[in-house]
């Protein structure tokens, strides 16, 4: 629909009047973190990523992106690498909360939050079940880019069931910010909790803040992976831009 993408906090009110009364009545939220991604990669890869997406989406659709949160859920990484800022999980869910409400108030019924971090995922869906309860007109949805399509999911987790800075996250780098890229300092690590019964932080699994296979990464598969995602999604976007509850437009039980 649009060849660049729609940016909330680059609109006027007049402007975004306009992309409402237009039909567009949705919008997407970034989510990312700010965590260590290993010695080779800078700790805004899940914000950077999500946005590439969410922007890429925003252009071929014309729904507009929501300024991206830059701070997640990342408590898991610990304070064994610096870098990483962390919100609490009910801090998160709360943020959640208190957008869409001025989302909503706006005239835009329908939000995707889209998530760029593995652990702001619950949160996120904590944030989803009071949304729909606060504001049961909208229309909430959730996702992360590794399951927008199974084969996405495929790719994000090709050398590591649990993965972090891995082949994936490094070569969407390559194909976003290079310059931020270290491929000299990547270090392999395998995926050591995949049979594990418990949950542990990453310094109790990880001895470099990787898991996953970054050395194999390349800027082509960054490049194919981004547009996978961005073609995926914005296909999606379309068809949820027309869709109603399953029930809409059903006849009453009379008998209940």
């Amino acid at each position: 629909m649009t060849s660049q993408p729609v940016r909330w906090e680059e609109l006027s009110w007049e402007d975004l009047v306009a992309i409402r009364d237009s039909g567009i009545r949705m919008a997407i939220l970034p989510v990312g973190a700010t965590e260590q991604h290993g010695p080779h990669l800078p700790m805004g890869v899940d914000t950077l990523s999500v946005v590439a997406v969410a922007e890429g989406a925003s252009a071929r659709t014309g729904i507009p992106v929501l300024p991206v949160l830059s701070y997640g859920c990342s408590l898991g990484h610990s304070k064994k690498w610096p870098g990483t800022i962390s919100l609490r999980p009910e801090t998160l869910a709360r943020m959640i909360l208190e957008i869409a409400e001025w989302v909503e108030s706006a005239g835009f019924e329908r939000l995707l939050i889209l998530n760029g971090h593995v652990t702001n995922w619950a949160p996120l869906r904590c944030g989803l079940e009071n949304i729909r309860h606060s504001y049961p007109q909208m229309r909430i949805a959730l996702r992360s880019l590794w399951e927008i399509d199974p084969g996405i999911s495929r790719t994000y987790h090709s050398d590591a069931r649990n993965f972090h800075a891995n082949c994936a996250e490094t070569s969407l780098m390559l194909a976003l910010r290079p310059d931020l890229v270290r491929p000299e300092r990547a270090v392999d690590e395998p995926d050591r909790s995949s049979n594990c019964f418990f949950s542990y932080t990453v310094d109790l699994e990880s001895v470099h803040g990787v898991v996953g296979r970054p050395s194999e990464a390349t800027e082509s598969q960054g490049e194919a992976l981004l547009e996978t995602c961005v073609m995926a999604l914005s296909a999606q976007l379309r068809l949820a831009l027309q869709e109603n509850s399953p029930l809409a437009g059903a006849e009453p039980d009379v008998n209940h």
